[in-house]
């Protein structure tokens, strides 16, 4: 299956700092992508790939499970680790928390987290449905797009396969138990108004990590999908400002003054 127009991965070979942005759950580097051209012309080392199952149709998502999406990611993550000397991990909701896993299990070889809208639990009774309703019904409303900037648009399925999304409730169940482990700092950003992950899910990931460097941003005039909404430079601004703070190399030779 081909994949769509726009939701194809990004690398930016750069300087001595990397970025790997995780995308969302149904969504495409798409995404994230300005984000992504951002750090790169600041100088950064960039990796945005594709998620298995995810920029063609929502049939190839049906078959792949949140073990797939994870391994893509620490996949891409020992890649940029062999070519950069401080790496980063980020990421958009369900992205979010395969960041704060990445931090969980590369431990001190990752300097920072940075996460927007990050999804740390399936809420409502669709939760309790999905063990048996995955087996009877296919799919259930897509969740792409929830952006308030007009024309703005996000590449991703209109439907939801349930098989994926037990899966990704799995995934959340397994990441809030592994939270406590997440050390290095992290600026988590949220929106105040977000039809798709609430404010709790932000709140409990606060709660959770051992975190000592934490800051949060409140944006609010951006709905889920903040990083295609208006917001967008706040986010790419405050990302910047976290890596060059963590990360005096950014500035020198090989890479663009952050600011």
């Amino acid at each position: 299956m081909p994949v769509l127009p726009g939701a194809e991965p990004y690398r930016h070979e750069g300087g001595p700092v990397g970025v790997l942005l995780c995308h969302g759950f149904t969504g495409s580097p798409q995404s994230l992508r300005p984000w992504a051209e951002q750090h790169a012309a600041h100088g950064l080392t960039v990796s945005l790939p594709l998620l298995p199952g995810h920029g063609t149709s929502w049939e190839d998502m049906q078959v792949t499970r949140w073990q797939d999406w994870y391994a893509e990611v620490d996949r891409e993550l020992r890649l940029l680790r062999e070519r950069c000397e401080r790496v980063f991990v980020a990421g958009l909701s369900m992205g979010g928390a395969l960041a704060l896993r990445l931090a969980v299990k590369h431990g001190d070889t990752v300097q920072g987290v940075v996460v927007v809208n990050p999804a740390n639990k399936v809420h409502g009774l669709s939760a309790y449905a999905l063990p048996a309703a995955r087996h009877f019904v296919r799919t259930t409303k897509g969740i792409a797009s929830d952006i308030a900037k007009e024309g703005a648009a996000e590449v991703g399925y209109d439907r939801v396969p349930l098989h994926a999304a037990h899966s990704v409730r799995n995934f959340f169940r397994l990441l809030d138990g592994e939270l406590p482990q997440v050390t290095q700092p992290l600026l988590l950003l949220r929106s105040a108004h977000d039809h798709v992950v609430p404010a709790v899910d932000s709140a409990r990931i606060l709660s959770r990590v051992s975190s000592t460097d934490v800051t949060e941003v409140v944006l609010e005039q951006s709905y889920h999908v903040a990083t295609l909404d208006h917001d967008a430079d706040r986010i790419f601004e405050e990302s910047l400002a976290f890596i060059g703070r963590l990360a005096p190399s950014v500035g020198k030779e090989g890479t663009a003054a952050v600011g």
